[in-house]
């Protein structure tokens, strides 16, 4: 049977962090909560002339230059993100225009190109897309790129998750790192726990005028605004996330036609990490139900079936699952906070490097992927690695990349979140920027133009 998935992968995240216990510290909360609680050690922050483009373009960059990628043979890039600035043009024509720049005039231009959007979801369902369409056409090759700036008001409780980077993955028959079965289980629900709306005030609350006379061409009594921070419940996000996840697992080992616990048939779990120890605080509930199927969730009240999952993950059984299963997609979400979109596939790659590191052979492993995205939307499937997945992830080295990041102190990270900052920390080298936003010549209004630095 012809094997579909990931043949190679690259990473662009920010260089910069700001420790956990700075921002702890500043805040008047106690480090451990964060550190040891939620398993945060840094957030990664956006430099100066940095954006999702950007982070995007150095990943799809690198995935093409270390893997000797033909470019005629790639038929799409298709890419994840909630963090879009445009209602119209995607962030997937941007990277044709750059990858043009780069590698040639036309040589992407019989390439499809398009963005998907579903909160952290928007990736994975780029990465099922583009698996259909190779399944299909066999010969072609696809691109999927997750590109994010995860970034939340000052002094609220999503702060601390901040992070920003960018995945990209060649998808193509007979894959070196990881293939996927063809089957996927989904679980999906309209909600409001976590969105980025159009927020609306008066024009009048602005100007002082209440003719309602024209104000930057804005000829409309309302001024529609758009925030990169989120609107969000933190403990129903969590309530939907289990929610979303048990009911998707379930299907998902229906589909799989098994009586047999289906998570101890996986050798790691990668699931969407807002934070590092999200996937350990709201598994216990999947972990009891298909662990031991007398107990059957219903007639308890919330506060019972609570107190039975926290029960559950104090025991040394739950503890070696997580320490076994979970952990190694733990590790570089730690030292880069939320991804968004593209936290499930840091979470892949902080496994495989994680094994890599301790040369451990994984090869023809199963791997569990538990996905979410707000809104709200869980897809579950499995995928298998390949005998060849340490020579096509050894171009990485995730975790000493990450080892170089580059320490900022409070004082910058409130600079740079208020966009007060006017020049960047780290001078960009060998990667892409954004070079300037047109602001006079009226039909390129808010054109964003980029360039490569040497």
């Amino acid at each position: 049977m012809m094997k579909i998935g990931i043949d190679a992968i690259a990473c662009d995240v920010a260089k910069i962090h700001l420790p956990i216990k700075t921002l702890a510290e500043a805040r008047k909360i106690d480090p451990d909560k964060l550190e040891k609680g939620l398993g945060l050690l840094q957030m990664t922050l956006p430099d100066y002339h940095q954006d999702i483009v950007v982070f995007a373009a150095n990943a799809l960059t690198k995935l093409i230059a270390e893997n000797d990628i033909d470019f005629h043979d790639i038929a799409r890039i298709y890419v994840g993100t909630e963090s879009s600035f445009d209602n119209s043009k995607p962030v997937a024509s941007f990277l044709i225009t750059l990858m043009e720049q780069r590698f040639g005039e036309n040589s992407f231009s019989e390439c499809d190109a398009v963005d998907f959007t579903f909160a952290c979801i928007g990736g994975i369902d780029a990465l099922h897309n583009c698996i259909d369409f190779v399944r299909l056409n066999p010969s072609k090759k696809a691109i999927v790129v997750t590109t994010d700036i995860a970034k939340y008001d000052l002094n609220s409780t999503g702060e601390y998750t901040q992070g920003a980077g960018a995945i990209a993955m060649l998808i193509a028959s007979n894959p070196r790192i990881m293939a996927f079965e063809n089957l996927w289980a989904t679980n999906i629900k309209g909600v409001f726990d976590f969105f980025k709306p159009l927020r609306t005030i008066q024009k009048s609350s602005i100007t002082g005028n209440y003719n309602n006379d024209t104000w930057f061409d804005n000829l409309e009594a309302t001024i529609d605004i758009h925030k990169e921070q989120p609107v969000f419940d933190g403990q129903y996000s969590n309530q939907c996330y289990v929610d979303r996840i048990r009911n998707a697992y379930f299907s998902f080992k229906k589909l799989k036609n098994t009586d047999q616990v289906l998570h101890a048939s996986w050798q790691s779990i990668i699931m969407h990490l807002p934070y590092a120890f999200q996937g350990r605080r709201m598994l216990p509930e999947i972990y009891i139900l298909d662990a031991e199927p007398n107990i059957v969730f219903g007639d308890e009240s919330a506060e019972e079936r609570q107190e039975l999952c926290k029960r559950a993950s104090k025991s040394d059984a739950y503890k070696t699952f997580v320490e076994e299963k979970l952990m190694p997609a733990e590790r570089a979400s730690s030292l880069i906070g939320n991804l968004y979109t593209g936290s499930i596939f840091l979470g892949l790659l902080s496994t495989l490097s994680h094994f890599e590191n301790l040369e451990k052979d994984i090869s023809n492993a199963t791997f569990g992927f538990l996905a979410y995205g707000s809104g709200s939307k869980s897809k579950v499937f499995e995928g298998t690695v390949q005998l060849e997945w340490k020579n096509s992830i050894s171009s990485v080295k995730l975790f000493e990349t990450l080892a170089k990041s580059h320490e900022i102190d409070f004082k910058t990270y409130e600079r740079l979140h208020k966009k007060e900052q006017k020049e960047s920390v780290l001078q960009p080298e060998k990667e892409w920027v954004l070079d300037r936003i047109e602001t006079e010549i009226p039909n390129l209004i808010g054109a964003r133009y980029y360039k490569w630095v040497d």
